[in-house]
């Protein structure tokens, strides 16, 4: 008996061991393109170039093993995880905004080994970033910065933010906007 639990304790802090060893991948972006001709429209679907970025969201991350997508409550977040949600099977999962920290919180404890993608703002992007310990990695989003993939790794106490683009690129390498189609 004495060796039984012995096997069973050493069985347990192996465990443990292993699972503290795993890493956490989250997927941070900002919803794609929204339609913007009506002013008066509080939750726009996404524009035809923006429904496009979510196709190529789901392109970019179709090889990630995602186990789960977050996205605020409304259609143009929810619309940019959406096709990568129908790809791969799963429901999108909604956070409030004002709960991140806590959302954060819950993953890191919770979510070790798993790959996530969180869909949120222009505003919420690099707080989302922060609240997983991870530092900006980036001045703040503009209304026309749509083609941010960040990827927050947590391995324990480790925390390391990758910065890269996905779909029709509007940046230079100096991070400004590059002209747009001219409308001719």
């Amino acid at each position: 008996m004495k060796n039984f639990i012995i096997i069973c304790f050493l069985l347990l802090v192996g465990h443990q061991t292993v699972n503290a060893q795993k890493a956490l991948r989250v997927y941070v972006v900002r919803h794609a393109e929204k339609l913007t001709g009506d002013p008066k429209e509080k939750d726009p679907e996404l524009s035809p170039e923006g429904s496009e970025r979510a196709q190529a969201l789901a392109k970019e991350l179709k090889g990630q093993k995602i186990d789960s997508i977050f996205s605020t409550n409304y259609k143009r977040t929810k619309l940019t995880g959406f096709p990568l949600a129908d790809k791969i099977g799963i429901s999108i999962k909604t956070y409030n905004p004002d709960q991140t920290k806590a959302l954060a919180t819950q993953l890191i404890e919770n979510a070790k080994g798993k790959n996530i993608l969180i869909v949120g703002h222009s505003n919420t992007v690099l707080e989302i970033i922060e609240a997983f310990g991870g530092e900006k990695p980036v001045k703040p989003l503009t209304d026309d910065d749509y083609d941010y993939l960040f990827t927050v790794t947590v391995k324990g106490k480790k925390v390391e933010v990758k910065t890269s683009r996905y779909g029709a690129s509007h940046h230079t390498e100096g991070g400004e906007a590059k002209a747009m189609k001219s409308n001719k």
